[in-house]
């Protein structure tokens, strides 16, 4: 996974105008942070991510996503694997089912990103 902050670049100081205040994002923290938002982004990621943050334990098993959010278990896989990729759940293989849980500090790292890349003035 990339790193959690993204790398940022200073602005250019040659131009009409001074450059001043918080340096601009690189490309790659830029592809970085847009990919873990757009997998934010959807709704049905969003209601996986409150499900599974309200199950017991803080961990729910693929065969309990299926019935809340009123998707197949292939459709619900295929979000939570976009879930997985972008770095915001784990996955627990246990036989033939798996178990999702919110990875710690992921939703931190993403706020913490956006707040580095566009700050607020």
């Amino acid at each position: 996974m990339a790193s959690a902050t993204p790398t940022l670049l200073p602005l250019a100081s040659d131009g009409c105008c001074t450059a001043g205040g918080a340096p601009a994002l690189d490309d790659v923290g830029a592809h970085d942070l847009a990919r873990r938002l757009k997998a934010l982004a959807d709704p049905t990621r969003l209601r996986l991510l409150s499900i599974i943050a309200a199950h017991d334990g803080g961990e729910a098993c693929v065969c309990d996503l299926t019935e809340p959010v009123g998707l197949s278990q292939p459709t619900v896989s295929h979000h939570l694997k976009q879930l997985v990729d972008a770095g915001l759940v784990t996955r627990d293989k246990r036989g033939v089912w798996a178990y999702y849980a919110l990875r710690p500090g992921a939703l931190g790292e993403v706020t913490d990103a956006l707040a580095a890349a566009v700050p607020g003035r």
